[in-house]
């Protein structure tokens, strides 16, 4: 009998966390290490390794064919361009200092699509092979074009057999014309709410008059269009973070059951604006309780709550198939399923991408729409867009159910070759792992009812929580 390799990592409670390449998991202890690391393994550890599918017998077995089949299944495979970003406008009607995308005043010019821009966007839309497609709206503020907003969304419906259409707006100033707009069954609006309405307007409105005029407005979207058509994100300073609790009864307030915590990003304005660069450990601490503060709301809630991010963590660990959250797949590869078409046409191959090129630092771009796509820059880093042989990532128990963002790390550090151990990007996503796996073994009730909220299950199944004695 063979045992595929093992990967562990100590737990809290002095146990061990052991994991092989297809995410498959469970817990032992040190003697059991001895054993494996030694070539000693008793009819014991055999036994529970080739009943939890981690040994095999031959090379063509239904336990090999099936370990590699979810091993496959942990994979992202690119599928057909059927996802763009659309940037009409840097223009914006607020000027928060955290702003990553370098927006520019409302009134300047030279920063929207004109009309042979929008010409070619549409062009490069009809010559899509997909027959489906999403497209997100992001800015600047978007609805400063609604025009175009509305051309580009008349020709997709058209187009294609199947639409979704993201405005990314701010929600500070909305016309009739444009509730109108948002109010159309494919339509769906991600706006921002930092935290509470205290940080909200410190960090974006100003003043007491536009933190009301933005709050009615998101009251009326969601009363208007259901939490269904309405995501919100808060954007929070980890040098000044609101009570966890805050939070969420803020979002609570208004229906919002979802919460996606970021921090400040590294990009944009925000990178000269922002301590944000090495802030990792506070932001972890933080997170941590935020979750601890989500478990104790919901043991008692009649509408419990989630931390987006988190649970799409926890569900890439309980099985595959979970890679909608382009910057968590692996391999993470840029410029093909989705892209950006800039103010000035100008291609990229993700958001931050676009940040990276704006502020300097490497040219991210791949053409553009008046001349075509050219992926020469973005797939020399494609050749490192995998954690799967990478050296700081083969021994980690993590790495099924992690990705890499090899743009946050030329952001962070000019470099992708810095140590992951080293990244923000794995120190965060360690520590998520970590609270993840701290969950799925905790034997307090308050933990096992939103575990199993979060993973879609009735109730808390123990047989998640393996254990080798």
């Amino acid at each position: 009998m063979t045992v595929f390799p093992l990967k562990f990592r100590p737990s809290s409670d002095g146990a061990l966390l052991f994991a092989d390449d297809a995410g498959g998991y469970f817990k032992g202890d040190n003697a059991f290490l001895e054993r494996y690391a030694c070539d000693g393994l008793n009819p014991g550890d055999m036994r529970f390794l080739n009943e939890n599918g981690h040994s095999f017998e031959e090379i063509d077995d239904l336990a090999y064919t099936g370990f590699a089949y979810r091993w496959a299944n942990r994979l992202y495979a690119p599928t057909e361009l059927d996802y763009v970003i659309l940037v009409p406008t840097l223009r914006c009607n607020l000027a928060c200092g955290y702003c990553q995308v370098s927006r520019v005043n409302e009134q300047t010019p030279g920063f929207d699509w004109n009309e042979s821009t929008l010409d070619a966007v549409l062009a490069f839309l009809d010559n899509l092979p997909t027959n489906r497609l999403k497209v997100e709206f992001q800015g600047g503020e978007p609805l400063l074009k609604l025009d175009m907003l509305q051309r580009v969304r008349d020709f997709c419906r058209n187009r294609f057999a199947q639409t979704e259409f993201v405005v990314c707006t701010n929600l500070q100033t909305v016309s009739d014309e444009a509730w109108a707009f948002l109010s159309e069954r494919d339509t769906f609006i991600s706006t921002s709410l930092d935290a509470n309405a205290q940080t909200h307007e410190r960090q974006r409105t100003v003043t007491p008059e536009r933190t009301n005029q933005f709050l009615g407005n998101l009251r009326r979207a969601v009363d208007g269009f259901g939490v269904g058509k309405v995501s919100a994100l808060p954007t929070l300073d980890i040098r000044n973070l609101p009570e966890p609790t805050s939070v969420i009864e803020s979002f609570l307030s208004f229906g919002l059951r979802s919460i996606y915590l970021r921090p400040v990003n590294y990009q944009g304005f925000a990178r000269k604006r922002f301590a944000a660069k090495d802030t990792t450990a506070a932001w972890n601490a933080y997170h941590s309780t935020f979750i601890d503060a989500l478990i104790e709301h919901n043991w008692t809630a009649a509408e419990p709550a989630e931390e987006y991010y988190f649970v799409h963590c926890l569900r890439r660990v309980l099985r595959s198939g979970h890679n909608g959250h382009v910057d968590l797949r692996n391999p993470n590869i840029l410029g093909h399923s989705y892209l950006v078409v800039d103010y000035d046409g100008t291609f990229y191959p993700t958001d931050e991408a676009r940040m990276v090129s704006r502020v300097g630092q490497f040219d991210l771009s791949m053409g553009n729409v008046q001349t075509g796509l050219n992926r020469t820059a973005v797939d020399a880093l494609n050749d490192e867009a995998s954690n799967n042989f990478h050296p700081d990532c083969v021994h980690c128990p993590y790495q099924a159910y992690c990705g890499v963002d090899l743009v946050d790390d030329l952001s962070r550090y000019g470099r992708i070759d810095v140590p992951k151990h080293l990244t923000d990007f794995c120190q965060r996503h360690t520590h998520i792992f970590d609270k993840v796996f701290e969950l799925i073994y905790s034997t307090d009730p308050k933990a096992q009812k939103s575990l199993a909220l979060w993973a879609g299950m009735p109730e808390y199944e123990p047989a998640l929580a393996k254990v080798h004695q």
